[in-house]
């Protein structure tokens, strides 16, 4: 059978999602957890989007594939669902800093990564005083500067479609930067923060924090609201464009077809990486 796990966690203290030896990892502590609860030797896990060292999220998801009595087996004498009662024990094996908030099973075809016809992002900045919060300093970057959200619409609204970012993206040898850009806009929050939502079919490396970085340029007053377009046209990374720090940064959302399309949507982006591949660009 195959699950799926919808996890959350604070990427404070972490190398970023996958597994490396020697440091600490969300992927790390999800599959001990799994392994201890199930108890099997290994428990691998596929996720939608491997995050950065220090990034966060509310909304990961993974699938797992075990066997109907392994599942049954570890759900003991409890009077729950065998997925609820393993959603109650991995929460409680695992450390604070990453909670499993739901596990169900799903269609054979459903690929956590594959399978994902999109990912949202927010990015969080406090600009003003008022937003200023000991409390959420972990995932809000404190900004010295008051924004100017309109203009940073304008700029935002110019990268939205399908392009190579390549001019925002870290790069690495073979791998293409063109991307379809679905959502970029910013919106004031109830308590004072300016966030930006960023919805994209898939993310490049720092593509997110880099898009951030050149908004925040225009949001300060520093570079005309058409900047970002232009930095984008020249296909190539400019020394101008920060990569903002990680924290700020949440996966907040990864968005999958119905059921019956799950499997063509996996087909689908398995084609285009095997293309992809055969010609040397991945």
């Amino acid at each position: 059978m195959r699950l799926r796990l919808d996890v959350a966690y604070d990427g404070s203290d972490f190398h970023g999602w996958a597994t490396q030896p020697d440091l600490r990892t969300v992927q790390g502590e999800l599959e001990g957890a799994l392994s201890r609860v199930l108890r099997l030797d290994a428990a691998p896990v596929t996720c939608a989007g491997r995050t950065d060292t220090g990034v966060h999220a509310r909304g990961q998801v993974v699938h797992l594939d075990l066997e109907p009595t392994v599942l049954d087996a570890a759900a003991g004498r409890s009077t729950a669902t065998p997925t609820e009662a393993l959603c109650r024990r991995l929460n409680g094996v695992l450390p604070p800093d990453v909670r499993v908030r739901g596990v169900r099973e799903v269609p054979p075809a459903f690929d956590a990564r594959f399978s994902a016809t999109w990912r949202r992002y927010a990015y969080r900045v406090a600009d003003r005083p008022g937003a200023l919060d000991p409390l959420t300093r972990s995932h809000v970057l404190a900004w010295p500067r008051q924004l100017d959200l309109e203009a940073m619409n304008a700029g935002a609204h110019g990268l939205v479609g399908e392009h190579d970012f390549a001019a925002f993206c870290k790069r690495r040898e073979g791998a293409t930067t063109i991307r379809r850009l679905t959502a970029f806009a910013w919106h004031r929050a109830e308590d004072g923060t300016a966030v930006a939502h960023v919805q994209a079919d898939a993310f490049c490396h720092h593509m997110v924090r880099s898009l951030v970085g050149c908004l925040l340029a225009v949001g300060e007053g520093r570079r005309p609201a058409d900047w970002p377009a232009q930095v984008l046209a020249r296909r190539e990374r400019d020394p101008a464009v920060t990569v903002v720090h990680a924290h700020g940064l949440t996966l907040e959302e990864v968005g999958y077809p119905p059921d019956d399309q799950l499997a063509a949507q996996a087909a689908a982006a398995r084609r285009v990486r095997t293309l992809l591949e055969s010609e040397g660009v991945l």
